[in-house]
């Protein structure tokens, strides 16, 4: 990778490049919009055929919540590692804290969801975020997250 400035975008090579997740956990498919070390959108698909969808809630499927956070999360997760210049180093991100999570809208198979995330602090080690999830420019689950990279190689 090269200087951070110059990566805008993310495609699915690069995310898996900088984040640890594969399926069926792996849920941001791009990155739209990278301004390093500041911001970024990202992008993910929803899909019938995604794990959770046979539970949650059979006749209804309807994408659980948490999971519409952990996309939010992953999405900084890969600003971070532009910015860092960590693609293809062992690294992994831990929450820390998750604060004022509200869902305004239900996020169903064939919708895309558009993650905004912003930068509240960060540069080191620990990084907080607030993230919006929008469907269709309407707002799905809005929350503040702060995360831990840890640069210790996994074993």
């Amino acid at each position: 990778m090269t200087e951070s400035t110059t990566i805008k975008t993310a495609d699915i090579d690069l995310i898996q490049r900088i984040l640890p997740h594969r399926y069926p956990f792996l849920l941001v498919d791009r990155v739209i919009e990278i301004d390093a070390p500041n911001s970024c959108i990202g992008i993910k698909n929803v899909t019938f055929n995604e794990p959770h969808f046979q539970g949650h809630f059979p006749g209804e499927p309807v994408m659980p919540g948490v999971t519409i956070v952990e996309a939010m999360a992953q999405t900084a997760a890969v600003m971070v590692g532009v910015h860092m210049d960590l693609a293809d180093k062992e690294f992994n991100v831990y929450f820390m804290n998750i604060d004022g999570v509200k869902f305004r809208r239900k996020v169903v198979p064939g919708d895309q969801v558009k993650m905004h995330v912003t930068v509240k602090r960060g540069g080191g080690k620990v990084w907080k975020f607030d993230g919006r999830a929008e469907v269709d420019g309407e707002l799905a689950c809005e929350a503040s997250f702060t995360a831990m990279m840890d640069l210790t190689p996994r074993s």
